[in-house]
């Protein structure tokens, strides 16, 4: 296997403004190294969690998937994060991951977390997602799915795990204790992506993203 030079872009999510969160991105991504293959973003990085509310729908052919793909294209390397599209009339909480080349895979959170009102506004996905790139085997997953061990079981079809987050504070010993377990009990690679600072619902995030190898390590 290839070094997979990667990007956690850790970021502050302004509250339900797309276009400021997307400069914002812009510029970290920007910044990085240019040998970058993927950057990864966090858990509806357009609007912080639950932010969508009365903002315009967004399709796969709208502002934020035109963003990606520019960006991914002018640095050259993959970029990753979930935001909310709307398809047929759904919405989902939708983890996009985008190549250089502008191909566009995409995986629907499965497993909403109910208990802060997000299956009331979003569809659950139904599919696992196995994204192959630069001889890698990528699982994608979103946040609440990171409780659910059968859900991400290593059936010998991936080699990393990518997962994408709004967590709070107040559960983070969750957060960084279960993405270590993940990556043991599948001996594989696991990366978990979270904001950081205070949301609009009043959440505060405490970032902690990780990188795990196969070992836990």
């Amino acid at each position: 296997m290839t070094i997979l030079n990667t990007l956690l872009v850790q970021a502050r999510l302004s509250w339900r403004d797309p276009q400021r969160n997307r400069e914002h991105l812009e510029k970290l991504v920007e910044a990085a190294p240019a040998d970058l293959d993927l950057a990864v973003l966090p858990e509806t990085f357009t609007t912080g969690f639950l932010g969508d509310a009365d903002l315009p729908e967004e399709g796969m052919d709208g502002p934020t998937v035109v963003w990606m793909r520019q960006l991914a294209a002018r640095k050259g390397c993959a970029l990753a994060g979930s935001a909310v599209i709307t398809e047929s009339g759904q919405r989902f909480n939708r983890l996009l991951f985008v190549t250089p080349s502008g191909d566009i895979a995409h995986y629907d959170k499965r497993h909403l977390f109910t208990f802060g009102g997000e299956s009331r506004r979003y569809t659950g996905g139904r599919e696992r997602v196995i994204v192959d790139y630069l001889g890698w085997r990528i699982n994608l997953q979103v946040c609440y799915d990171l409780r659910f061990p059968a859900w991400c079981r290593n059936r010998d079809d991936y080699d990393l795990m990518l997962l994408v987050a709004n967590w709070p504070s107040k559960r983070v010993r969750h957060w960084s204790a279960l993405l270590e377990a993940r990556a043991i009990e599948n001996q594989s690679w696991v990366i978990g992506v979270n904001c950081v600072g205070e949301g609009g619902n009043g959440m505060q995030y405490p970032g902690c993203s990780v990188v795990h190898d196969p070992l836990g390590h």
